[in-house]
């Protein structure tokens, strides 16, 4: 080791080639001159003895004011008799930045005072290196040359702490795949970088992302006329794809900061919003955030700040609705349906409360408390003849979030109820993520070794229904209240309503219809083998203390 003066604080030989083996090894006095450094750090820093020796500390750090903050943190920590660790940006003789995670150590004086400093480096400048050019991919679409969706993540929420106002542009191409179609197999790069292209033509120096293989976001400081300028710009300079030009239909949604709505979650969430909104009505058209749906997010953003209150405040409730079986006529099965009445709010439905708290990661609690709840009815109706059942809504949040498993079984452990008392009812968006999720798949097949049913709600709304019944432990399903509108009026109604309880039969599975309102039409689906039906016509949701109950 190259130094000054003999060295007091490494006397131990193994130590010291242990150090100087693996580390940079630099020594300063109280001032923050060098004393000595080691082969390892003049390899890698470049640094001469005769150059780096007797100057100070600082002077081997970058000059860019992050890095001097870093020094400066450092020296006022050894200063105090702590050590310090974590990565520091240096600086080569050359005056090319390196970087090291390092260990910073003092050596005190008897009266409290900094004798001496001592710093151990590893060089992880590759690694660093490496982040960024990650970094770099990640926030680059190679297609397209446009940000990704990271990089406009970062870029809103930079633009938001610096109180900048822009416009948040979501543009979508309408009818995006039969386009392709329609265009001999037009090869989907080319057809995006052909309209990346002329959105940088159009909106120049604005910030551009692409989020999806048709999505696009534009931040703009400009109004709503120049955003949808772009239209009339699109028509004067069409694309074209070899020869031809592309009969190209954009929709988008323009939604302002701060005036509209003031996170990059809330933008992205109402500018989708806005698009849903012009596609409905046709699309070809770029328009701003609706006050309806201005409306609709503000009750959202409510919903969702209020909510844990609610649920430490025990606010949310827990109503029973009886299911019909046919057969016994008698109720086998009450659906638990959570509930919330707040004086600000007024009803929250489990249609509006379930997707929030899905999205905020309180599903989970929710889905806890109506188990337990579920649980204690099920156990009051063990004593009544026939012992009927209750169903809970689960989310597929609770089972690939969070041990479900384990969690229910212990509710149920609890509360003192069988298994074989629940069921638990998974949607289409459920089934799909367990087609991906094998463990998802693993914990519904063991809870159904345990006794529990499982039933597949909504069914006849979802393309892929009828493949789920193939793999997923499904014994009932439930026919979406969608049908039952129309079910009387409507004889193509009637035929795919018979035809769904026809081929549940064929599959064993026990079917349900839910939203059922009418005498009519309960008595037509009990004359089209209906298993059971669910609705205002049988029984309205009510709370455990209300329904009738032997104790």
């Amino acid at each position: 080791m190259t130094t000054l003066h003999e060295q007091h604080d490494l006397d131990m030989p193994d130590v010291r080639h242990s150090l100087d083996h693996y580390y940079m090894v630099t020594q300063t006095d109280a001032e923050g001159l060098v004393l000595s450094v080691n082969k390892n750090f003049l390899n890698v820093s470049n640094w001469t003895p005769k150059r780096v020796l007797g100057k100070t500390i600082w002077q081997l750090f970058d000059e860019d004011e992050k890095a001097q903050n870093t020094i400066h943190h450092i020296w006022t920590q050894l200063q105090s008799g702590k050590t310090w660790f974590g990565t520091a940006q240096k600086q080569k003789r050359t005056g090319e930045p390196y970087f090291t995670n390092m260990l910073a150590v003092p050596s005190m004086e008897e009266d409290g005072s900094l004798a001496r400093a001592l710093f151990l480096e590893l060089d992880i400048t590759e690694d660093i290196r490496l982040k960024e050019r990650l970094e770099q991919i990640a926030f680059i679409d190679i297609e397209t040359g446009l940000m990704s969706r990271h990089k406009l993540e970062s870029l809103v929420n930079d633009m938001i702490r610096e109180e900048k106002s822009f416009s948040f542009v979501y543009l979508s191409i309408d009818h995006y795949y039969t386009l392709k179609e329609l265009q001999n197999g037009t090869d989907e790069t080319e057809l995006t970088q052909a309209f990346a292209n002329r959105m940088k033509r159009y909106f120049q120096d604005n910030p551009i992302a692409r989020i999806g293989s048709s999505q696009f976001v534009i931040l703009t400081p400009f109004g709503d006329w120049y955003v949808q300028g772009f239209l009339d710009f699109l028509e004067q300079q069409p694309l074209y794809i070899g020869s031809e030009a592309l009969p190209l239909s954009i929709s988008g949604g323009i939604v302002r900061y701060p005036e509209d709505q003031k996170s990059y979650v809330t933008l992205l969430e109402a500018a989708v919003m806005t698009l849903d909104e012009v596609r409905k009505q046709g699309g070809g058209k770029i328009v701003s955030l609706s006050a309806t749906s201005h409306k609709v997010l503000n009750r959202r953003s409510l919903i969702n700040r209020k909510l844990l209150t609610a649920l430490d405040h025990k606010a949310l409730e827990v109503a029973f609705q009886p299911q019909y079986d046919v057969a016994s006529k008698q109720v086998k099965v009450y659906e638990a349906l959570v509930r919330w009445e707040d004086e600000e709010l007024g009803t929250v439905s489990p249609d509006e409360l379930i997707p929030i708290a899905e999205s905020n990661g309180l599903i989970a609690n929710i889905g806890e408390y109506v188990l337990s709840e579920a649980a204690r009815l099920a156990v009051r109706l063990e004593e009544q003849e026939g012992s009927p059942h209750v169903s809970v809504n689960t989310s597929v949040r609770e089972f690939s979030n969070h041990p479900m498993k384990e969690n229910m079984l212990s509710i149920l452990q609890t509360e003192g109820c069988r298994p074989g008392q629940l069921e638990l009812e998974i949607t289409e968006k459920f089934a799909f993520r367990a087609e991906e999720e094998q463990s998802i798949i693993q914990q519904m097949k063991e809870l159904q070794d345990a006794g529990v049913n499982f039933i597949l709600d909504d069914f006849g709304t979802g393309y892929a229904s009828f493949r789920y019944m193939q793999y997923l432990p499904i014994s009932k399903v439930k026919i979406d209240k969608v049908y039952m509108n129309s079910l009387v009026s409507h004889p193509k109604t009637q035929q795919l309503v018979e035809g769904m309880i026809q081929f549940s039969k064929t599959m064993g599975l026990y079917t349900i219809a839910e939203g059922v309102e009418t005498q009519a039409q309960f008595d037509l689906l009990v004359s089209m083998g209906i298993d059971a039906v669910q609705g205002y016509y049988i029984g309205a949701p009510v709370p455990a203390e209300k329904l009738h109950i032997r104790n």
